[in-house]
């Protein structure tokens, strides 16, 4: 094991991945000479040539769409788009090509692709930076989606994604890239698909979150249990598949649960995480699930109101509290 940062878990799948696969290509904008907007793709350039690595016009749509064609031939392309915000100038070949093209050929061809996008806000960005768009691909059957908390399924989540045969998008918070951890040198390392962590144990109330919620969620597990509650915290890791069968099985043991997203509450994937839990668990849980997300309204600029739109430790507190002390009327 050694110490990395969540960037340098990143770096490193990548490059074990096109030590091991020669077929595993990295494109994008400013991936190669400038190694990357966050420095993911530091290195890549130097060590493998720009026949695998190569700077692309800034055209997210033809990333997009040149990565499907290239994975159609036979190849593992790995894909960055700057911001996850340019994703919506993709989304035709995102929705109509990457999601469906194995589909439409009955499955005779793979889609081996991964597209690699930073997203989130609290960077004081703005509006049009700083958004979480999990939910808009969720929403696409076809599509594979991981978005990993910590450096070592950073590290174990990517590779497994290069070497999926199917598309997969793969996100990453911005404000998670400093972050670090242990991370397993074995380059055979891999976290699987559709299993999530539970990163903490406890008995009075499931939390469910993902990426930096994640964190802010045992953060707000450590105040809550000074208080006398126990928080059992689970990272989803990867959105789909989603592994309901681990927070099923905690919210029917715990009969209470709060779900924590960073994207808008209006139509977000914590609302299906929530009807889930309440369609399989209803005659155990003890309270309505709660549910903590970002406001419904454009990121401002204002780092102080930017704050205010992202969920914080106090707002998962207050609702875990709420769970807690709710009583039918």
């Amino acid at each position: 094991m050694s110490e990395m940062t969540y960037r340098d878990a990143l770096n490193l799948a990548m490059k074990e991945e096109m030590r091991r696969d020669p077929s595993v290509v990295v494109w994008g904008e400013d991936v190669a000479l400038y190694e990357g907007s966050f420095k993911v793709t530091r290195g890549l350039l130097a060590e493998f040539g720009e026949q695998r690595v190569l700077d692309t016009p800034i055209s997210e749509n033809t990333i997009v769409g040149v990565a499907v064609g290239a994975a159609m031939g036979g190849l593992r392309p790995v894909a960055e788009l700057m911001t996850v915000n340019f994703a919506l100038l993709a989304m035709d070949q995102i929705i109509n090509h990457m999601a469906k093209i194995r589909f439409m050929f009955g499955g005779q061809t793979f889609l081996p692709m991964v597209v690699r996008m930073p997203g989130g806000g609290g960077s004081q960005l703005g509006a049009q930076h700083s958004q979480s768009l999990e939910s808009y691909f969720m929403h696409c059957p076809g599509l594979r989606i991981a978005y990993p908390t910590t450096p070592a399924d950073a590290k174990g989540l990517l590779k497994s994604a290069i070497r999926d045969n199917n598309p997969v998008i793969f996100l990453e918070h911005e404000l998670l890239y400093n972050s670090k951890g242990e991370v397993p040198e074995d380059p055979e390392y891999l976290v699987p698909f559709g299993k999530a962590s539970v990163m903490r144990e406890g008995t009075d109330v499931t939390i469910v979150a993902y990426a930096r919620m994640s964190l802010l969620a045992l953060q707000a597990a450590d105040v809550l249990e000074k208080e006398g509650v126990s928080c059992e915290v689970i990272d989803l890791r990867t959105l789909n598949p989603l592994d309901t069968e681990t927070f099923l099985a905690s919210a029917r043991r715990t009969g209470r649960a709060v779900v924590v997203e960073e994207c808008w509450r209006t139509a977000g994937l914590g609302g299906d995480i929530a009807h889930r839990i309440h369609e399989a668990c209803f005659d155990t849980l003890l309270a309505p699930v709660g549910r903590v997300a970002g406001l419904d309204v454009p990121m401002p600029y204002s780092r102080e109101i930017e704050k205010l739109c992202i969920p914080r430790v106090e707002t998962i507190t207050q609702a875990v509290k709420g769970v807690m002390q709710w009583q039918p009327t």
